[in-house]
């Protein structure tokens, strides 16, 4: 999820541990816990952009980071806070419920997490987009409020614990929108007769009442939405696997090619530009183009060179936001 959506869980769960004794400072810490994992974004600044890819949502976002870090960074914390004399055991029980939350968050989206970590296994629910007002807004109006009440109030504590019983409630209730949702997808397919070898739903932007699918055969692969409003039946665009491509690649460029498939769980197609060639992650979708084709969110041109390859994500700077958020609430709508 967004950094501002990992603060909020991580004040409210930092509240819910240590509020009733050290009032906003548990609020503090908590929102500093929340945002730790994703640090991991800072490795762009120090390797490739393959690599760099691998690590974000891996090692920072597992139990075992959780288990070692959250012991440390209590002992810190009580160093620094020891007019509390809390003692290095409850600081690191917020610590770690604020480091563990945020991953398990993050398990619900498209990208997924390795919870898991070393095993190589990327829990991925797809079933909340990565920023999700209607998860977000409540949940900060509660933890805000949260903020102007007396450590020791009732209201307090009911009011932070109704923003993390709201904000679970709604994180499981896109578990049942997505199930609703794949279904009419597979009704879809099922009634076009399309054999297909696998599909993947997740919801669009911002909300979960528009979704989208993406479907591979065995020569393309389909993409379609569906709205929870719409009363006509859902259209597929197919897209070529342009398999060919990838016979053009050198051997040096096999293995960093291989890695690039494993993080977008194959589900990838290249494309041919100009002469350059470019690897699309179809996981996350299409930035609809007000004058041109719609682009996939994620494009990286390839570079080949001796000893390998580099993958240069393309700029998103000529996209128009306010042209994106209108197409996407015009689909919302129906179609």
């Amino acid at each position: 999820m967004d950094s501002l959506t990992q603060i909020v869980l991580g004040a409210a769960v930092g509240e819910a541990v240590l509020g009733k004794k050290i009032g906003n400072k548990a609020i503090m810490y908590g929102a500093i816990a929340g945002t730790i994992p994703d640090l991991d974004v800072l490795a762009k600044l120090f390797t490739d952009t393959i690599t760099a890819t691998e690590f974000h949502r891996g090692f920072s976002h597992s139990i075992v980071f959780c288990v070692m870090f959250a012991p440390v960074l209590g002992w810190l914390v009580n160093k620094i806070e020891k007019k509390y004399a809390l003692g290095w055991r409850a600081w690191s029980w917020l610590f770690f419920l604020g480091l563990f939350t945020h991953p398990v968050l993050d398990a619900f989206t498209t990208w997924g997490t390795q919870l898991l970590w070393p095993f190589d296994t990327r829990i991925a629910l797809n079933s909340i987009f990565v920023i999700d007002p209607l998860y977000t807004v409540p949940f900060l109006i509660c933890v805000i409020w949260v903020m102007f009440l007396k450590r020791n109030s009732v209201l307090r504590w009911r009011v932070n614990q109704a923003g993390l019983v709201i904000s679970t409630s709604y994180l499981l209730l896109t578990l049942a929108i997505k199930t609703i949702s794949t279904q009419e997808f597979t009704r879809a397919l099922d009634s076009d007769q399309v054999a297909y070898k696998r599909l993947s739903t997740r919801p669009s932007p911002m909300n979960t009442i528009l979704w989208n699918c993406n479907v591979e055969t065995d020569s393309a692969y389909l993409i379609g939405d569906y709205s929870f409003f719409d009363t006509k039946p859902i259209k597929f665009v197919s897209y070529p696997k342009n398999t060919l491509l990838e016979q053009t690649l050198k051997p040096a460029s096999q293995q960093d090619f291989k890695r690039l498939k494993e993080i977008s769980q194959n589900w990838y197609l290249l494309s041919q530009e100009n002469e350059s060639l470019y690897y699309n992650d179809l996981r996350f979708g299409l930035i609809p183009k007000r004058k041109a084709e719609p682009e996939f969110v994620f494009k990286y041109k390839l570079i080949e060179h001796e000893d390998g390859m580099k993958a240069i994500e393309t700029e998103k700077t000529s996209m128009d936001a306010m042209f994106v958020l209108t197409t996407i609430w015009e689909r919302v709508k129906g179609n």
